[in-house]
This record gives C-alpha cells, sequence and structure tokens, in this order.
C-alpha cells in the first residue's frame, strides 16, 4: 500500500476523528511473524496535524470497513470511552454457511481465550466475559446467508465465535469454519459496513459507511443485496 492508496479511503474527517476504509488483508498492528500492517502509513493521515492519529478500536486482519482512528488525545479519551461502554453503533455484514431458522435474534455466549497446540481462540464458555451479538437475516441463496451483525460488546473475534457457535460460521473464516473457504473464494467474509459515534453532547452522531469490497459483491448479490 503506498499513502496515496490509504489517503483516499478516508470515509469521515473532522479535527478530532477520522474513519477510513480499512482493506481486507492490512493488519492493524505488527505481528509475530512481521509484515505490512497500517501503523507504517498512519504518518499519511496526518492532514496538517502535528501528531499522527491512533486506533481507537481494532478489527481483525481479514475484516474490511470502517475503522475508527483519534486525531488528538482528547478524542481519543472519548473514542475508548464510546467503544468500552457499547455506545459506538457497529454494523458489520457477514457471509455464513447455511440459513437461520430465525429472522433475526441475540447471541448471549460468554467467550473466552483458549490457547492451543496451533494457536488460540475464542471458545464459548460461562466463566469468560459476557458477549452479545444482536444479528438479523437480510438475504440467503439456501446454501449461504448474509447477515448484519451488531456486536454490543467488544471482544476479540466475536462475531466470528458466535456466529461458529449457533451452527453458521463465516465463510472463509480459517479458525471457527474450517472448510469454508471454498464456499465463495478463500477469503474471510467479514465487512465492517457503519460505524455511529455519538461523540458530542448535543450534536448529531458521527456516521461513516464503508463500500462492499470488490471480492465480496458477487456474494452479497447472490444473498440478495442490490447494490445501488
Amino acid at each position: 500500500m503506498i499513502p496515496e492508496d490509504l489517503q483516499a479511503r478516508v470515509l469521515y474527517r473532522d479535527p478530532a476523528v477520522l474513519v477510513i476504509d480499512k482493506p481486507a488483508g492490512l493488519a492493524v498492528h505488527a505481528g509475530p511473524k512481521g509484515g505490512e500492517h497500517l501503523m507504517l502509513y498512519l504518518d499519511a493521515l496526518r492532514f496538517g496535524l502535528n501528531r499522527r492519529p491512533e486506533l481507537a478500536h481494532r478489527l481483525d486482519r481479514e475484516t474490511s470497513g470502517c475503522l475508527v482512528l483519534g486525531r488528538t488525545a482528547k478524542a481519543l479519551a472519548a473514542l475508548g470511552e464510546l467503544f468500552a461502554t457499547g455506545l459506538a453503533g457497529k454494523t458489520y455484514w457477514a457471509v455464513v454457511v447455511g440459513k437461520p431458522r430465525e429472522e433475526a435474534g441475540t447471541i448471549d455466549y460468554a467467550l473466552k481465550k483458549r490457547e492451543k497446540k496451533f494457536g488460540w481462540r475464542m471458545e464459548v464458555d460461562r466463566s469468560g466475559l459476557a458477549s452479545l451479538t444482536e444479528w438479523r437475516l437480510r438475504g440467503s441463496d439456501g446454501r449461504l446467508s448474509w447477515l448484519e451483525c451488531r456486536p454490543l460488546t467488544g471482544r476479540t473475534h466475536q462475531i466470528r465465535a458466535h456466529c461458529a457457535a449457533i451452527g453458521h460460521p463465516l465463510v472463509g473464516d480459517a479458525i471457527y469454519g474450517r472448510g469454508t473457504g471454498t464456499l465463495a473464494g478463500d477469503r474471510l467474509m467479514l465487512h465492517s459496513r457503519a460505524i455511529v459515534l455519538p461523540l458530542a453532547a448535543g450534536k448529531p452522531p458521527i456516521r461513516a459507511e464503508a463500500p462492499v469490497p470488490e471480492h465480496m459483491l458477487a456474494v452479497f448479490q447472490g444473498c440478495g443485496w442490490a447494490s445501488s
């Protein structure tokens, strides 16, 4: 990625906040194996300020879409409070295996991080952290379904682990949906579609929406999304 590419992905900008459209495949932090990550390019997002913006939350490497950054220390603190208290409105689009019997629901399964021989994963565990995900069926071709998910808590891999726990793992999920990668390409089908941030009292909330990435277009369209 070059800085100009990242600048073109800005969805919202004001003196305190940036929202960018993070591409799938780009990690937000450096990993143990090295490689490209977003922190290498944050200087390109100064837009005249002395300090570079910093992450207000995280997205998995393979998740695309809305990612929020704070441009000042005060904004970062306020954004952190929104995400910590569940006041940041997060909407994700996911493609899952199969079709849920219900049209909508809430997944209320506590999640706990488990270390495995070949890495780690989040597992349903009553002793874990309380985790809530609201979901709605938006469309289906019978084999795959398009879900709109709203995580009310911010656990790592929450949507991925929750959807797998109800029997509908995300397509392309190498951790929670093994064997799904060939159903619709070989990439995780999870997109941070929109964000709503009630940052300032008495002012309208910040809103941003990320376009569906190219590698997901055909799948969402096959499940009933009519792009326009």
